[in-house]
């Protein structure tokens, strides 16, 4: 496998971050579950808003009114990066965490006490704590899934297990920040559906490496944050339209009760909403014309299946990058991947690979690579429920490596080269 589909050197080219370096060392971004690199174009895009659109909603002169045109293509260009049906069912906010707390507190509103929601073990604290809260503050049961602390996966019958005639909502995550793997929405989705349950799903760790397409899915809300997929700090959801019309929202008195607005309380960022629409341009930019891969995707609008396509190719050297650093650490005594590990199943998995290792805190060898400027996530991530389940809070966590499209074989390499002389 090798990158000539996309040109990495094109691609790299694009990301004024990934020449820096440090007291002459390169910088490794393995860091990129947190957050990814920006390319130009979102610089551009929001240096633009700034500079040209810089006035609030609603009124007659210049800027104004190509803020609103700026707002109304953001939501369009998220339609697409979804295939929504509509851009009356986007939803901007500051991150995926605080549009969920808002959320959460618009749908408690359909839930009486005794009712149940149903958790996941595997999922980031964003998707937990507001549903706990909100439980406790309703009255409500919280259920959990279980996965399996061995295969780093959860069983078909995680959901139907705790499905019981009195759930009201399921939620979760769609790809783990932990563990890196990825879970059949599709099909826990339709045993909520069956059940007469919500089904509101955090795809944070997912849309950075994967295509998403929520009429396919059959859920009823997913959320992600563009600073995850190449651009600003800035949380995108969508909600099924009819959903979202009955849903109460928590607002101030002047706001109208039209879709997607009644839901966006305040002032949004439109620069962070530019920089948004520039990373969906950044990735669509990579799909090639229909008929230029083996999926054309010719039912969704024409950014939308460029997007797809992308990452079509992208998962192809994600896939080959990841593969390679699981073979690296595998080698490695008394070091323990925590996730699935097979390269047949690495289509299970997003590249996002923990791990723990005999004799050395997470923590001291995030502190080793950081030294060498490479960039790791070291702790519990913000993952507190798998990292309970294994076993692994009280002892610092894991090491978290995170890999995107822009990273390289060589970055790869090195890494574990380190690794090799950091072990001692």
């Amino acid at each position: 496998m090798t990158a000539a589909a996309f040109s990495l050197d094109s691609v790299r080219a694009q990301f004024p971050s990934l020449s820096l370096k440090d007291g002459g060392k390169p910088r490794v971004y393995f860091d990129n579950p947190a957050g990814t690199q920006v390319p130009q174009k979102v610089i551009d895009r929001t240096l633009e808003a700034l500079v040209n659109k810089n006035a609030n909603l609603g009124g007659y002169f210049t800027t104004t009114v190509a803020a609103d045109a700026l707002v109304n293509e953001a939501h369009q260009v998220m339609a697409d990066f979804y295939h929504a049906h509509s851009a009356r069912e986007i939803v901007f906010g500051q991150n995926m965490t605080t549009l969920t707390m808002h959320m959460s507190r618009c749908l408690g509103k359909r839930f009486s006490p005794g009712d149940e929601i149903v958790l996941s073990r595997m999922d980031h604290d964003a998707n937990v704590s507001p549903w706990l809260l909100l439980a406790e503050d309703r009255g409500l049961v919280v259920r959990w899934m279980e996965f399996d602390p061995e295969t780093y996966e959860f069983p078909e019958d995680a959901l139907s297990k705790v499905l019981s005639p009195r759930t009201k909502l399921v939620s979760m995550g769609f790809a783990s920040n932990c563990t890196g793997t990825i879970n059949d929405i599709k099909h826990f989705a339709r045993q909520a559906r069956a059940a007469g349950a919500l089904f509101y799903v955090d795809a944070v760790q997912l849309a950075p490496h994967v295509g998403i397409d929520v009429r396919d899915l059959g859920c009823d809300f997913l959320v992600s944050s563009a600073y995850k997929f190449f651009g600003p700090h800035q949380g995108i959801l969508w909600g099924r339209e009819a959903l979202l019309e009955e849903t109460f929202s928590y607002k101030v008195r002047p706001a109208g009760n039209d879709l997607p607005h009644k839901f966006e309380t305040g002032t949004l960022s439109h620069e962070g909403m530019a920089g948004t629409l520039g990373a969906v341009e950044y990735l669509a930019s990579f799909g090639g014309k229909p008929g230029s891969s083996a999926r054309t995707y010719a039912h969704m609008s024409e950014r939308g299946a460029a997007v797809h396509r992308a990452f079509d190719v992208f998962t192809d050297w994600e896939h080959h990058l990841c593969n390679r650093l699981i073979a690296g650490l595998k080698d490695v005594k008394g070091l323990k991947i925590r996730g699935i590990t097979s390269a047949n199943a690495v289509h299970r998995r997003v590249p996002t690979v923990s791990f723990t290792l005999e004799g050395h805190t997470p923590q001291a060898l995030a502190k080793a690579f950081a030294e060498r400027n490479m960039f790791v996530w070291s702790g519990h991530n913000y993952a507190v429920e798998p990292v309970t389940v294994m076993g692994l809070m009280d002892k610092g966590g894991v090491l978290r490596v995170g890999l995107a499209h822009y990273n390289t074989e060589a970055e790869v390499d090195s890494f574990l080269a380190a690794l090799d002389q950091i072990k001692g």
